[in-house]
Formats: C-alpha cells, structure tokens, sequence
C-alpha cells in the first residue's frame, strides 16, 4: 500500500481524495488550512496518516508544510490539489505575492521542490489553462489591471508546464496533470456537471495504479483519458523559463536529477 499526500483536503476534491484512497487501504496525509480546518476533518483524523496544518498563501507556512510532511517520511505520491478560483482583486500574501499565483502556482512549485521526491507527482489543473498564454511577461501580475479568470487560466497553465517539466529533469518520477472538470464542490457549485467522485478519480488513479496505462509521465489527463494541453505547457523554453521566474520569486531552487 502506498503513503499520499494530498494538499488541501479538508473538503472538495481533496477530501473525496483522501477518502477514496483510505477506501483502498492505502496511508493518506491530509492537509488542512489552519488548526480549525484540521478539526473539521471528523472521522478521517483517526483513519489518516497524519495531518499537517498551514495555510499555503504563506510562503514561511508553505515551507512548514513540507517539513511537516518530511517529518512524517517520505511519500510515494503528492497530489497538489490546493487551489483557489476567482479572487475579486490581486490581493497581497505575507510577501507581496498575487493570492492566485502564490496558492495555485508558487505553492506546488515550493513544495515539489521541498518535500522529499516521491516517486508519483499529480497536479490539478483545469481545461481554462488553454486560456493562459503569455503569462511569462507579468508572472505576479504587479503591472497590469486584475483579472481574476485570467490569472486563474494562467496559474493552471503554470501547474501543466511544471508538470511536463518535471517528467523531462526526473525520469524516476512519474509526473502528471489533470483536469477533474467542472465539479459539483464548494467551489464548481451545485449546479456543476460532474459529480465528487467522477471528479477526483483520474488523480487518485494515477497516485496509486499498477495499471499499464496509469504508468507513464508527463502527460494530461481528464476523466481518465489523455488529452493535449496548451502549446506552451509542452514547451521546454516555457518550462525552464517559468521555474527559472518561480526560483527568483520564492527563492526556492528546483533540484536537478
């Protein structure tokens, strides 16, 4: 049985997540925002592995996480499933970040780099990635007008890209992006088109399954099949030139092989 470590599943995707996984037999460390998150979590307190607690807008709390998570032992698989959607303006972490960029792309790109290498990585993503081209110029968006669809798009796009990257600099990892759809959760809404458990089981798949099909890298996947993402996420300058944008922003450098 495999050890996963799930970011933010305290509820949504994430919990289902970690539920499906516990189902399975399999050891599952959960994340939760803050001490009062942790709580809520009911019944999977005593069925988990451990939790860990910070809140990833933080880039010092973000830091805390991974070596909670370092603390507990290695992970064979992380699922980077935190993610916020539209935010009515740019807003300010503790470090001066955009709230977007610093939960959906600064986040995973700390952790992946932080936590010890396990050996399956999987990043939400979103279909809405196609629509963020061009997000090099103004990464922390500090020079142009809020737009929150827009920075949501890129940040997807951000996850993507660090995913491929990261299947081409560490062949002994498999790494992967999803889009679980547009899911009936607190953030899809009750009006959404697929239900929880459709939702979050291409990620849980590809975490754990000996499958033939679930063993491969850096691909993108949604509902279980493989689909072609976004030019620029299959772009190794695109790569390389965000992670070299996500060192100078958190100070975090990207291991080598």
């Amino acid at each position: 049985m495999a050890t996963i470590f799930i970011t933010g599943s305290t509820d949504g995707l994430g919990r289902a997540a970690a539920q499906s996984l516990l189902e399975q037999g399999h050891r599952v460390v959960l994340h939760a925002r803050s001490a009062d998150r942790s709580d809520a979590l009911g019944e999977l307190r005593s069925r988990c592995q451990g939790i860990v607690v910070g809140d990833l807008k933080s880039a010092a709390e973000t830091k805390h996480i991974a070596e909670q998570v370092n603390a507990i032992g290695r992970m064979d698989a992380v699922i980077h499933n935190a993610g916020v959607y539209t935010r009515p303006g740019r807003g300010a972490t503790p470090e001066g970040h955009a709230e977007t960029m610093a939960i959906n792309t600064l986040a995973p790109y700390m952790l992946t780099a932080l936590i010890e290498r396990p050996d399956r990585l999987v990043y939400l993503s979103s279909g809405l990635h196609r629509g963020g081209e061009g997000s090099l110029d103004d990464l922390d968006w500090t020079r142009r007008p809020w737009d929150s669809a827009k920075a949501y798009a890129e940040s997807k796009l951000h996850v993507v890209a660090l995913a491929f990257a990261l299947a081409r600099r560490w062949p002994k990892v498999l790494s992967n992006a999803v889009d679980p759809g547009w899911v009936r959760t607190r953030m899809g809404g009750a009006g959404a088109p697929v239900d929880i458990d459709t939702g979050q089981r291409t990620q849980t798949w590809l975490a754990v399954s000996a499958d033939s099909a679930a063993l491969v890298s850096g691909r993108y996947w949604h509902h279980l099949r493989q689909e072609e993402p976004a030019g620029e996420a299959t772009d190794p300058q695109f790569q390389d030139e965000l992670i070299g944008n996500l060192s100078k922003l958190t100070g975090v450098e990207l291991p080598e092989m």
